[in-house]
Parts: structure tokens; sequence; C-alpha cells
């Protein structure tokens, strides 16, 4: 899945994340939820790959892995050519940031907005306190904030405010890669755009390279490059994001696409609706979990198949199976 043109910053092999399930006296481990479970994608440097789908299906757990917050359970993450683990803890926190999806809940109250943006600066550098002052004002400066904003405390600020506050904070060590799970779901439309906006202007500026995740299929199409469609814990589709929208391929990502509200009323896309339940990552179903979810007929004959991604086009891979899509041969 590698472009020549635009290396790769980050990539992940067959990773997984199960959580054990304990119950017993002894506090057994029963069975496993498998949150993550089995995912091969790579990131390029200088791009945003949005990651969708429903909640629940692994997407901010993912984040977490690549991030390194969580252990992983199996696979493997390789950054800038390197594997993760092999890395000094202190130097990829550097090149790694999070933008999370609560902003306000990401920052201590009693904490003023100079003490939270230079607080990486702080352990990180030997700046001392004048340099982390004019640094923390740069910061704040260059997400459309300003030098007077230092001094006040989180709860003075509005949501959008305080979502530039966090990507300030972010910014402070000039990372290569920046997380952003979910930034603009708590926010106004209009504040959205903002940031969405700022976002994009960033990474033009600082070369930076985002993974994008996201519920909102609208949102990712403004700002990714690629986008990876998850469901219960697997990739089942990953291609362009014009790609993805104009010539989706799992029924999947079909059935993502007819959800987006569209602006006409009486556009029968609007009562688009997924018939079945998710299934549960404690004990999923063989083959392909969407197929099984709607009961397609044709379901049994994904459970002994090589579900791996399969490249159907340049840079577009989907999941093949007799179900949901029709590139099983």
């Amino acid at each position: 899945m590698t472009d020549a043109q635009y290396p790769t910053l980050l990539e992940t092999r067959n990773l997984k994340k199960w959580f054990p399930i304990k119950g017993g006296l002894l506090s057994t481990v029963k069975s496993y939820v498998r949150a993550v479970d089995g995912v091969s994608l790579e990131v390029r440097k200088g791009e945003t790959l949005g990651v969708v789908g429903e909640s629940g299906c692994g997407k901010t757990t993912l984040g977490r892995l690549l991030l390194g917050l969580i252990p992983i359970t199996d696979g493997e993450i390789i950054y800038d050519g390197a594997p993760i683990s092999e890395i000094e803890r202190q130097e990829i926190r550097k090149k790694m940031q999070i933008v999370f999806q609560d902003p306000g809940g990401s920052m201590n109250p009693r904490m003023s907005v100079k003490s939270i943006v230079g607080e990486p600066l702080h352990v990180n550098t030997k700046l001392d306190d004048s340099e982390i002052t004019s640094r923390v004002s740069d910061l704040l400066e260059s997400v459309g904030l300003e030098s007077v904003h230092m001094n006040r405390y989180p709860h003075e600020f509005s949501g959008g405010q305080k979502q530039r506050i966090a990507i300030a904070r972010a910014l402070s060590l000039d990372p290569e890669f920046i997380l952003l799970d979910e930034p603009t779901s708590a926010l106004d439309v209009s504040v959205q755009a903002q940031v969405l906006n700022l976002l994009a202007q960033l990474q033009k500026e600082r070369n930076l390279t985002f993974v994008f995740i996201t519920h909102d299929l609208a949102v990712v199409r403004h700002i990714s490059d690629r986008v990876a469609v998850m469901y219960l814990g697997k990739i089942v589709e990953l291609a362009d994001a014009d790609e993805i929208y104009k010539n989706p391929v799992h029924a999947y990502t079909k059935a993502l696409i007819a959800a987006i509200p569209r602006m006409d009323p009486t556009d029968p896309s609007n009562n688009a609706t997924v018939e079945g339940d998710v299934p549960s990552p404690v004990d999923p179903p063989p083959g392909c979990a969407f197929g099984h979810r709607v009961e397609h007929p044709d379901w049994e004959l994904s459970v002994d198949m090589d579900l791996s991604l399969r490249e159907i086009s340049p840079g577009h891979w989907v999941q093949p199976c007799p179900c949901c899509t029709d590139v099983s041969n």
C-alpha cells in the first residue's frame, strides 16, 4: 500500500488489541474483547488518513495503540522505519502527539493556559521561563488566539477556543505526527469548519502527518487524503477520499455513505438504515462480520476465505468476500 512518491511514516502490521474479560472466584480470563483484530495499514508523510466507522468499531483503540498509550496484544508498529518498541519512549513522545475529542476534559481546570501549553516544554526541554513564555505566545497566535489568553483558565473559553488551545499544546514540541481523535464532534458546525481549516493550514505550514478518527463521513471527506473504513476491529476498505465516496465497493462503506444526511428532506437516502445488530467483539462471527450482520445468503462462503485487503485498482484496497463485494475471485 505504499506510494513511492510519499514515503511511509507510520505502519502497522497485523496489529491486535484484545482486552481480557475475567470472571470467577480466581478472576481467570474467560474470553477477550477483540477491539482491534489484525489491522495492517500505512500512513504516509504529510498526509491525512481518515479512519471512519460506527461507535465501537475500534477506531479510538487503534489510535491509542499507535501512540503507545496501551500495550499491543500482537502485531507491530513501525515508525519511520524502526519498530516503535525499540524507540526511546521520551523521543517518540516528542514526535507523536494527540488532540482529544473533549478539549476541556483533557485540561487541568486549575492550570492556566500558559501552564497547559507550556508543560510539555518544561518536561522535555531546557528552556527557561522567559523562553517558554515566548514560545507559548507564538503557539497561541499560530492557532488564532492571542498572547493575553495565556493567563486565563480553561473555563473562560468556548469549546472551539479550548480545542485551539489543545492543538497549540500538541504543537509545542514540533511533532511530526498528530492523532486527531474526533476533534470536532463536540463543536458547533460553524466552529467545526474553522478548526478543520486551521488544521489544514497548520499541516501545510509544518508538514504534519495526521490520522483523523471520526464517525462523521462528511467531515472526513473535507480533510482527508485517504480514508480507511473500519468495522468490528478490522479495516474493510481503504482508498483515496474521492475514490471512497465516488466508488465505494464494500457493502459497509456503501451503507455509511448512504447514511450521510442530505440537504433535501425528501431525499430517500435520509431514511437509509442497516439491518441487523453489530456482532459482539467478544464473540465475533467467522468470515465477513458485516455479511453475517445483514444475513447475506453467501456469508458462509466467506468463513474459510482469506479476507486480507486486496488491491482492486491503484490505491484502492478492499476486503474481498462474496457477500459484501464482487472481488472475491
